[in-house]
């Protein structure tokens, strides 16, 4: 097999301690080689091994790809004008998603698969390797079908949202909406996803409706996620909880029973700052999760409405500043947590044997990533290791 190295690394950030300083498992002016899509060995540069082919990164900082555990990818249009007109005051509530709705199932597969890739390229292009992408603009069984298929064809990591929110034909009807999801959409959508999400939230689903969908989704052999308490105080945390969750997402408005029922559980706490910068609510409160024990993701929550971003960057820097997260903190939830929330130990980390997903950044130092907001850091971006940005 062919041979890859990637030489004077100037910090290299392994998320494996047993290879470095800290939970970031840091070693400096190191190497790392790439074999058949993983990495096949990890030391100081100076002891490199001959490979067939490679690079010097010439002092630069060297990571695992991002792990984007929280998307919305499959939709049309977009809701710039909604944007705006928050930004002048007007608060935001889950009838929005209803104009991405109709947008979505006018436009054709082509077109849906097209915006996907546009935003795929973009998310890569800002260091995410691996990305999740939820269904949840159609919300018709035939609509919701093809966002999974559309989705099935570029990640594997799909997730149906058919339980988004009641779309305006079941207005008032949430319990009918819910029926037919169950009945006509989690079966056939279930050969084309792995995870089955709610959104359990004042203006979409209440527990009980929310519980009804992920069990009738999890005896389809899908794994349940949750949109939870990002509008105010609720029940999705505990429902996460409860029903062993992957993930439950936003967690912007917390109860201390809600951190402790997290912190004694496997469900990882994803936060998502891309929905507060654009929606003006309160930031979640990272310090109180993280200091309690739980597991924490960050994502970009790319959709049309309420975070129009894939920069994962970005939401590091929105983390660090407004979330009191520290600089390691901030990277090891793109990284590993990302991969915690999607169940993965292959990627997320640069141990020995993981896939050879890695970032070099135009600096030194994965601090730059707080430290230089805005700053298009990302230099080259590995996907299994082959080059795939840069050059």
């Amino acid at each position: 097999m062919a041979t890859y190295a990637v030489t004077d690394i100037g910090t290299l950030v392994t998320n494996d301690p047993a290879l470095g300083d800290g939970p970031l498992g840091v070693r400096r002016d190191a190497a790392m080689v790439f074999e058949d899509g993983r990495v096949a060995w990890v030391g100081d540069s100076r002891d490199a091994p001959a490979a067939d082919s490679g690079r010097s990164l010439h002092g630069r900082a060297l990571l695992p790809g991002f792990v984007e555990s929280h998307s919305h990818l499959v939709f049309a249009g977009d809701r710039a004008e909604e944007f705006a007109a928050r930004m002048t005051g007007k608060p935001y509530t889950a009838g929005g998603i209803r104009t991405t709705i109709a947008a979505t199932r006018a436009a054709s597969d082509e077109q849906l698969e097209a915006n996907m890739r546009r935003l795929l390229a973009e998310a890569r292009r800002s260091g995410s390797t691996t990305v999740e992408c939820k269904s949840g603009y159609g919300q018709t069984a035939h609509d919701e079908l093809r966002s999974v298929r559309v989705a099935e064809r570029m990640t594997d990591e799909v997730t149906l949202l058919a339980a988004h929110v009641p779309p305006p034909e079941y207005a008032g009807r949430a319990d009918d909406y819910v029926a037919m999801v169950i009945a006509d959409m989690i079966e056939p959508c279930a050969a084309h996803a792995k995870w089955i999400d709610v959104f359990c939230e004042r203006g979409a689903f209440d527990a009980d409706q929310s519980r009804a969908v992920l069990k009738a989704g999890v005896a389809q052999g899908l794994v349940p996620r949750v949109h939870g308490n990002q509008l105010g105080p609720g029940p999705g945390v505990r429902l996460a909880v409860d029903l062993e969750a992957a993930s439950v997402d936003h967690v912007t408005y917390t109860t201390p029973a809600d951190i402790d029922a997290l912190a004694g559980s496997s469900t990882v706490a994803t936060l998502l700052p891309g929905a507060e910068f654009s929606t003006r609510h309160p930031y979640p409160d990272a310090r109180a999760l993280i200091d309690a024990g739980v597991t924490v993701a960050l994502g970009a929550d790319c959709n049309p409405g309420t975070s129009y971003t894939t920069s994962l960057p970005f939401c590091i820097a929105l983390a660090v500043r407004e979330m009191r997260m520290t600089p390691e903190e901030a990277v090891w939830a793109v990284t590993a947590g990302g991969a915690k929330a999607l169940r993965r130990t292959d990627i997320g980390h640069l141990g020995l044997g993981a896939r050879a997903d890695a970032i070099a950044l135009d600096a030194p130092s994965y601090l730059h990533l707080a430290y230089r907001p805005g700053v298009p850091l990302i230099r080259e971006v590995w996907k299994d290791g082959v080059l795939s940005v840069g050059s």
